[in-house]
């Protein structure tokens, strides 16, 4: 993925800027990189000299020329190192070395519950990133950086979750500090639901600028990617859709609250409700079998489901005008009830304006969405110009 030409910046002419210029295609010769920064070519040189000693950029190919040699046209050095990626859930993780284009080169998913607590579950991410880097050839000095999702609210400053209700003894656990003694290089924790909408949005061929994506499984929560970033909020805690009360409901929250949208559309609520009439439903992902499975009871269950989560995005189209909004997780693979519900109330609720040119459609990266996102996530950080920056002037390189 390439970034957008809308949000790249051409002031500033260190080092890191004419990479972010170099990646997004804005500039790719020394030529254009001089007319676009207003750098002289002597210093535009000085700054590729120091790119490609660090082994960050390669020439790609020539570029048409008016006369003589072709100018080189440079290009991210994707090999230059690999980051790591853990999406651990609430009872599934999956976990991959991906390269700085963010291309997976290795993968791996197994069954594992977030509620066994973080030691185990963490060597168990230490062992499986060795066997990964040991697959691809690598070792611990080519990783760059490391990205983590949780499923549970992350203070994401501090890289620590904060009262997750599903992962006892996580609380306030330092996840960045157990990933940064073992590598020394940047680690960046988020929530699950975070990083599945990086991973939508990055894979987007034409990625837009604004998009709203939930996550229906166990839980309810939501990735808002606003102005092409990802909004977090003052402490991390933005998106979280699905403590949002709905008119009429006094379904309990595993919260403490009473009527949150999740209590009584979420993945957990559902296979409840269907194990009442004597369904074999104990998770998201049965009521999700079941519904693809024709049953009836399911199929109305997820609609109705569908309905009442359009409530609540209707009132966050009105007022964050996204351009897309995707559904995605196990419920929202039971087929196509959940997203009609969705519609029907949406399209209904929310203005006329702001559902014009509105696309709400399935998430298309499925189970992989978070893996890729994280990744994409550290890919980021480690190449924003700031950070390169620092990281080249204290002479830590790749090469």
């Amino acid at each position: 993925m390439s970034l957008g030409r809308s949000h790249v910046s051409t002031a500033g002419g260190s080092a890191g800027d004419l990479l972010r210029l170099i990646r997004s295609g804005v500039a790719t010769t020394r030529a254009e990189l001089a007319s676009t920064t207003g750098l002289a070519r002597s210093t535009v040189s000085q700054r590729i000299d120091s790119l490609s000693a660090h082994n960050l950029i390669r020439e790609i190919g020539g570029a048409r020329s008016t006369g003589g040699r072709p100018p080189a046209v440079l290009g991210l050095n994707e090999d230059a190192g690999v980051v790591l990626a853990a999406d651990l859930g609430a009872t599934h993780s999956r976990i991959a070395v991906a390269d700085l284009g963010g291309e997976v080169l290795a993968e791996t998913a197994a069954d594992i519950e977030i509620a066994a607590g973080p030691e185990r579950v963490l060597a168990w991410v230490d062992e499986t990133f060795d066997a990964l880097l040991i697959q691809v050839s690598t070792g611990p000095d080519d990783v760059l950086g490391i990205g983590i999702g949780l499923p549970g609210p992350v203070e994401f400053a501090e890289g620590r979750p904060v009262s997750p209700p599903i992962m006892p003894g996580w609380d306030g656990y330092d996840v960045r500090g157990h990933f940064f003694g073992r590598f020394g290089v940047p680690v960046l924790v988020d929530n699950d639901v975070n990083i599945m909408a990086l991973g939508e949005h990055w894979l987007m061929p034409d990625p837009v600028d604004d998009l709203l994506f939930i996550k229906v499984g166990t839980g309810i929560g939501s990735g808002l990617i606003l102005g092409g970033r990802l909004h977090r909020g003052a402490q991390g805690a933005a998106g979280d859709i699905g403590h949002v009360p709905v008119a009429g409901s006094e379904a309990v929250c595993r919260c403490g609250n009473v009527g949150c949208v999740e209590a009584s559309a979420g993945g957990g609520a559902l296979a409840r409700e269907l194990a009442a009439l004597g369904k074999e439903t104990r998770n998201s992902r049965d009521v999700m079998r079941l519904a693809r499975a024709g049953d009836n009871d399911a199929i109305r269950a997820v609609r109705r489901a569908g309905r009442l989560l359009g409530r609540i995005i209707a009132a966050s189209v009105n007022l964050l005008n996204p351009a897309v909004i995707l559904i995605g997780g196990d419920v929202a693979d039971s087929g196509d009830q959940l997203l009609a519900g969705v519609r029907e109330v949406v399209y209904q609720r929310s203005t006329a304006l702001a559902t014009n040119e509105l696309i709400i459609r399935s998430a298309s990266a499925g189970d992989r969405a978070g893996v890729i996102g994280a990744a994409a996530m550290v890919i980021e950080h480690v190449l924003e110009p700031a950070t390169l920056d620092a990281t080249l002037l204290a002479g830590v390189g790749t090469s």
